[in-house]
């Protein structure tokens, strides 16, 4: 990509900003379930609408315009539309083949979007969005059968991949694995992403951003925060985080993962 610094020295010289929430500026845009659709997919079986990461194809004016208003509000790290961007989330809505375009679209408007608003002193970042997919490898479905999964951790990693695969291609500066509920869905897009990079001969880092859902201080999967970044610190991320979904951080996970 050319870039004449990166995104570590950067972080060594001052804050960063990443860019804001994206379901809520597309859901601002009140598209219906034709805007989701272009000529290919006009007859596709399966409803469309709410498919956020589908409109990298069938909407790019959009998502790129979205990804310009971060850039002008001040962000310097723009994240793919890509969280859902999996074989495994997209299954639902059927489009699992359209895994690879989703991602390098995604990676390609906020790609040119960055460039666009980078100067020598500030340049900008893209971040592959990576979700959980909706599936959990450490915890069953099924409250009746505690020793059933619904995915293996195997399927994790090469959905992982595929998706990373492309968000390289597509030309990311790093990846946000995002929305951590279970550390080995988490591990499982390490792996992934490693797989990928290694392909590539890309050293693009990691940040990795865990949720917390309830007052305990615990991932879905029980994990203190202080647990969840003892597990993941052997990938060796850039940066780890927590997201938003208590609001502002509680006092446990700040002790816990502040220092970091």
């Amino acid at each position: 990509m050319g870039r004449s610094t990166s995104i570590a020295d950067q972080l060594d010289q001052r804050i960063l900003v990443l860019d804001g929430a994206m379901g809520t500026m597309i859901q601002a845009l009140k598209l219906n379930e034709d805007d989701y659709r272009n000529a290919a997919l006009a007859d596709h079986k399966t409803p469309l609408g709410g498919n956020s990461h589908l409109l990298n194809i069938t909407q790019p004016q959009a998502i790129r315009g979205i990804r310009d208003t971060f850039l002008a509000a001040g962000a310097d790290i723009v994240s793919t539309n890509t969280f859902t961007g999996t074989s495994i989330a997209q299954a639902d809505y059927d489009l699992e083949t359209l895994v690879h375009e989703i991602n390098y679209q995604g990676a390609q408007l906020a790609r040119a979007a960055a460039d666009a608003a980078s100067t020598p002193q500030r340049p900008r970042f893209v971040a592959g969005s990576i979700g959980p997919t909706n599936r959990t490898a450490s915890l069953s479905p099924d409250v009746n059968d505690p020793g059933f999964r619904n995915v293996t951790f195997a399927e994790l990693v090469q959905a992982y991949d595929e998706a990373a695969t492309a968000l390289l291609a597509g030309g990311v500066d790093l990846f946000l694995i995002e929305t951590v509920f279970d550390t080995l869905n988490a591990k499982a897009a390490v792996v992934g992403i490693n797989h990928a990079r290694a392909r590539a001969n890309s050293a693009a880092p990691l940040m990795i951003s865990g949720t917390i859902t309830d007052a305990s201080g615990r991932t879905l999967s029980g994990q203190t925060c202080e647990a969840f970044y003892h597990s993941i610190a052997h990938a060796n991320p850039l940066l780890v985080g927590l997201n938003c979904a208590l609001g502002p951080v509680t006092p446990l996970c700040r002790n816990a993962c502040g220092s970091r």
